[in-house]
């Protein structure tokens, strides 16, 4: 049977501030999907309400609008995926194999409290499936607790968006809170590379992370390589 991975998107149009709009980081959506894809996984994608899930602005401008986004937008049949995604309720946790958070600045404030993504991503972490992220999808992880009453992410190894590059992108003064130090509050031990926006990927597990735009196709590649041959302890 072929593997199963679910892809997780935004519903989030804008930051606090209406005048600033923000979403889906789109190539954190294909790259990744170019991927699976490739290796023959089905995908499925989701989002904390169900529904529409709006692009990033940013995402569609030079040299962030790549030929897997143009493509992807210049499809009807891929951009109704992103107008028509499922939401958790309609999910069974059991038909996947991995679950992939993607990013976008949105993510921020309709990832961390979704009760609906928490209780799919612990039952297939704890089952033993890939839980992953890139860049700011970590924001989906951050609440996620065991049924032991842990959090998913204490003492794991992972990366995501570091604070350094919400300076230099210059939004740090615009996001609800800083996600970097949100993580290590968890006790996440935090990795990230020397250089920012570089690629960089943490694998710690069945718990494969990647920090920025750049990395998605990595952070897919590994989620390939370690949905073969990871398998749950005991």
């Amino acid at each position: 049977m072929a593997k199963g991975v679910l892809m997780v998107v935004t519903n989030v149009r804008h930051y606090d501030d209406p005048s600033h709009p923000t979403g889906l980081w789109l190539s954190e959506l294909t790259h990744a999907w170019h991927v699976f894809e490739e290796h023959g996984f089905e995908q499925t994608i989701v989002s904390p309400a169900g529904g529409p899930c709006p692009l990033e602005p940013k995402s569609l401008k030079f040299p962030n609008y790549d030929k897997t986004a143009k493509a992807w937008r210049a499809d009807p049949v891929r951009m109704a995926l992103l107008e028509n995604t499922a939401s958790p309720d309609q999910i069974n946790s059991a038909d996947f194999d991995a679950i992939f958070f993607t990013g976008g600045h949105a993510v921020m404030y309709d990832f961390p409290d979704s009760e609906g993504l928490q209780r799919i991503t612990r039952e297939i972490f704890e089952r033993g499936g890939i839980v992953s992220s890139v860049c700011h999808g970590y924001c989906g992880l951050l609440n996620v607790k065991l049924s032991d009453g842990s959090y998913l992410v204490a003492e794991r190894k992972m990366t995501g968006f570091s604070w350094r590059e919400e300076v230099l992108a210059r939004v740090n003064k615009l996001v609800p809170y800083n996600s970097e130090e949100e993580l290590k509050k968890r006790g996440t031990h935090y990795k990230k590379a020397t250089l920012p926006f570089v690629s960089y990927t943490v694998v710690d597990g069945n718990l494969v992370t990647g920090q920025n735009p750049g990395s998605a196709t990595d952070t897919a590649k590994r989620v390939v390589a370690t949905t073969s041959r990871y398998r749950p302890p005991g």
